[in-house]
């Protein structure tokens, strides 16, 4: 059973930071980009950052650039996204998303359940 299981959320001032986990088991991780995905009630889910799984090619939204880094720990199979410099329209539900073809920012197919990071001002 494929399962992917987020971590490290939680309540956190602005300017502070978080780094949220990501656990996965049950595929051959090392197949899979691995992405970071937010959601805010009433919004559009959005892409945050993702890393690739050949050559580990990372992709960021601009909202986040130069604020959140992804890695990803191949033997572990875990990846994790930084969070520094937080803001409060960074508060949302963060998911992480696994998917075998890249990083395909609409189109993940495994999903995990999320975990809350709220921001406060």
């Amino acid at each position: 059973e494929v399962q992917l299981v987020e971590s490290g959320g939680g309540l956190v001032q602005a300017g502070g930071s978080l780094r949220l986990s990501c656990a996965a088991s049950g595929f051959t991780f090392d197949d899979y980009a691995i992405g970071w995905f937010r959601q805010v009630p009433g919004k559009e889910r959005e892409a945050v950052s993702c890393v690739s799984s050949s050559d580990g090619r990372t992709y960021y939204a601009d909202s986040v650039k130069g604020r959140f880094t992804i890695s990803r720990d191949n033997a572990k199979k875990t990846v994790h996204l930084q969070m520094n410099s937080l803001k409060p329209e960074d508060t949302a539900v963060y998911y992480c998303a696994a998917e075998i073809l890249g990083c395909l920012l609409h189109g993940m197919e495994h999903w995990g359940k999320g975990t809350l990071v709220t921001v406060s001002s």
